[in-house]
């Protein structure tokens, strides 16, 4: 990797997997050692039901942007949990919809991907929204894995809410347990991890104990950028948007970087622009402050906006944009 893409120099975010794979193959208990589990669990749901907030509470940190508008997740981020005797990678899915243009076709096949690569499924569910409907409950039927219900946001809803939830989801999926969690606030995070583990096979650690994911720094960067134009925009904005990474330069006193922002059509452009360049200076001050927290580090940050006619739309600009890889 050359120097002006490199990421910065943080170990727990490159990716490595552990050549320490020992002799027992995955799902039998180690002999004559202390037992070791280890295994993948996909968190899958509606839009706005908490699953990055939920992974980001088991984590301890946020890997995942979170914003109060639905369908904020459109990649499958990878968050890993590690200690003494697990090692749980925890897959955070976009929300389950039906696709209607390319880019959200692209999203629900990283759900697909998720269903296959997954040892277990956590089907998190908000008790004050509508029940699950067809397209969920559908695709969690397809998926031949063992699953725990995980009722969200419990610190919101009302007791007959969750009552009602839980009868209808276990009637309908049959989940090996069911949990109530409230993710903002951490409440049943201890509970609800006993429980993931039991239920993976035991085996070693996939990847070095000491990662936390294995997306590069260059993707957090436009995931952040993001999550800015999802609180600083209104309406179809947010959703017309992409960010892509042009150059990651580390310096010794700081990082430089330069991002492209995607937009859908020429008059949003202005928007995201604004009266003398308001609207990006502003995203720009946000979304560099949201970096530097994240890296520990200083940074240059620079912004352009592009129009894409209908990237959304075309299979080609969204794969080269970096969705359904």
């Amino acid at each position: 990797m050359d120097k002006e893409t490199k990421a910065p120099d943080t170990p727990h975010l490159q990716p490595h997997r552990s050549e320490s794979h020992g002799s027992e193959p995955r799902g039998s208990e180690p002999r004559g050692s202390e037992p070791h589990r280890s295994g993948y669990v996909a968190i899958i749901g509606k839009p706005n039901a908490g699953k990055s907030t939920l992974m980001n509470a088991i984590l301890g940190t946020k890997l995942s942007i979170t914003t109060r508008k639905p369908q904020t997740t459109r990649h499958q981020i990878v968050g890993i949990h590690s200690d003494e005797d697990s090692q749980i990678i925890f897959l955070d899915t976009p929300g389950v919809i039906t696709p209607e243009y390319e880019l959200q076709k692209a999203m629900m096949a990283s759900v697909q991907r998720a269903k296959t690569d997954a040892d277990l499924i956590l089907f998190i569910t908000d008790p004050t929204d509508s029940v699950p409907g067809d397209e969920v409950i559908d695709l969690l039927r397809s998926i031949q894995k063992p699953m725990l219900l995980i009722i969200n946001k419990t610190d919101k809803a009302r007791p007959e809410q969750v009552e009602a939830l839980q009868t209808f989801v276990e009637k309908a999926l049959r989940p090996k347990n069911t949990l109530k969690v409230s993710a903002l606030r951490q409440d049943g995070i201890e509970s609800l991890m006993d429980e993931v583990k039991r239920h993976l096979p035991y085996g070693p650690a996939l990847y070095s104990k000491e990662d936390l994911s294995e997306h590069p720094m260059r993707f957090f960067v436009a995931e952040f950028i993001r999550e800015q134009i999802f609180l600083l925009f209104h309406d179809e904005i947010p959703y017309s948007c992409t960010v892509e990474v042009i150059r990651y330069q580390e310096q010794e006193d700081l990082d430089r970087i330069s991002a492209d922002i995607i937009v859908n059509r020429k008059s949003q452009k202005g928007m995201l622009i604004g009266k003398g360049g308001s609207a990006i200076k502003r995203l720009g001050i946000q979304s560099r402050k949201s970096i530097e927290a994240f890296t520990g580090r200083q940074a240059f940050l620079e912004l352009h906006v592009k129009v894409r006619e209908k990237w959304r739309e075309k299979e080609g600009w969204v794969r080269s944009l970096g969705y359904g890889e």
